[in-house]
């Protein structure tokens, strides 16, 4: 193998490490997210752990924040807007990162 053959596949393994590692974060965030929204509407127990799951689900129809965050607009009628609705998630965005990378 040739010295730009090793740094391809460095550049690769990279990439799908830097990958993993933002689907990991993104999850969490979304963990992060459907508590705090569950916690505002008021669920414990199993309704709030189904309601997390969903939140998370939400954010895997598409590509971006859009999804979760018009789930969460709905879902927090009366309770936050959209504006503090995403300030939260860039908010858990930051703290799913530092968890991620300290290896939590």
């Amino acid at each position: 193998m040739t010295t730009l053959d090793d740094r391809g596949a460095g550049f690769e393994r990279k990439f799908a490490l830097d990958q993993e590692t933002a689907f990991k974060v993104q999850g969490r965030r979304d963990r992060l997210a459907g508590e705090w929204a569950g916690g505002l509407l008021g669920l414990s127990g199993p309704a709030l752990d189904d309601y997390v799951r969903s939140v998370i689900r939400a954010d895997l129809s598409q590509v971006g924040d859009d999804d979760v965050v018009r789930r969460l607009v709905a879902d927090l009628a009366g309770k936050a807007d959209e504006r503090e609705i995403r300030s939260r998630l860039d908010a858990f965005h930051q703290q799913a990162r530092a968890a991620v990378e300290a290896g939590a």
